[in-house]
């Protein structure tokens, strides 16, 4: 019987080999240092560990949930062009709007900086940014063979209880405005990390700047014999 398996395989054993980068502002693709690949890395094996790291029963009940939603899989020998075809409209969508798109991969990340995401200090949705949102939505309806892991992740600065909650918060809001506007709730998985994954100095204001972030992991749902 065939069931549905998350692509979770890295590029290598942190997910750092491999990973691209492109300049939301150009589209152009930028080599990143030992030291950049680093940190751009962070967010997706961050990612990679907290869905290994679920139980085997919450595995279980969301594999019978987007079967429900009649979600399909992917064939594995199509899977990257899948991702391919994806990120290149997503490059395209999201040109000169601040967010980022990383590639790890066989998976896609989005990065969006809690300054333009947000409202100062809180976790509601800049209206500014609804329009960034939606245009996001349209490609990840296009392209539903995929698991969206919608993570939050703060600066130091603040307790660490604080930054847990902030963090879960600006992630939820995310999460419900994309379920709101059509996107299937099975598809959708919510988690915050506080300040535990820093892609950034957190000594400095720019450092911690970039910290503040919420990320969209887009994992492609693959089918195994």
């Amino acid at each position: 019987m065939k069931r549905l398996l998350l692509c979770l395989a890295l590029a290598s054993t942190v997910g750092l080999a491999g990973c691209e980068t492109f300049d939301a502002y150009t589209g152009e693709k930028k080599t990143s240092s030992t030291s950049k690949g680093a940190a751009i890395g962070a967010g997706v094996g961050a990612v990679l560990g907290y869905l290994r790291n679920k139980d085997e029963s919450s595995k279980t009940r969301q594999r019978k949930v987007l079967q429900a939603a009649g979600i399909g899989a992917l064939a594995g020998g199509g899977v990257g062009y899948y991702m391919d075809s994806q990120e290149a409209k997503l490059r395209k969508t999201l040109r000169d709007s601040g967010v980022s798109v990383e590639r790890d991969g066989d998976n896609i990340n989005l990065v969006m900086p809690g300054n333009i995401t947000f409202v100062t200090a809180g976790h509601d949705l800049n209206a500014s940014f609804y329009q960034v949102l939606d245009s996001v939505v349209l490609v990840l309806q296009e392209f539903n063979q995929t698991i969206i892991v919608v993570a939050g992740h703060t600066d130091s600065r603040g307790s660490d209880t604080y930054n847990q909650a902030l963090s879960e918060r600006r992630a939820n809001s995310v999460g419900q405005y994309l379920m709101q506007k059509g996107v299937a709730a099975a598809r959708i998985d919510t988690v915050g990390f506080g300040e535990k994954h820093p892609i950034a100095d957190n000594g400095t204001a720019e450092g911690r700047s970039l910290n503040r972030r919420v990320e969209l992991s887009l994992i492609p749902i693959t089918e195994e014999t």
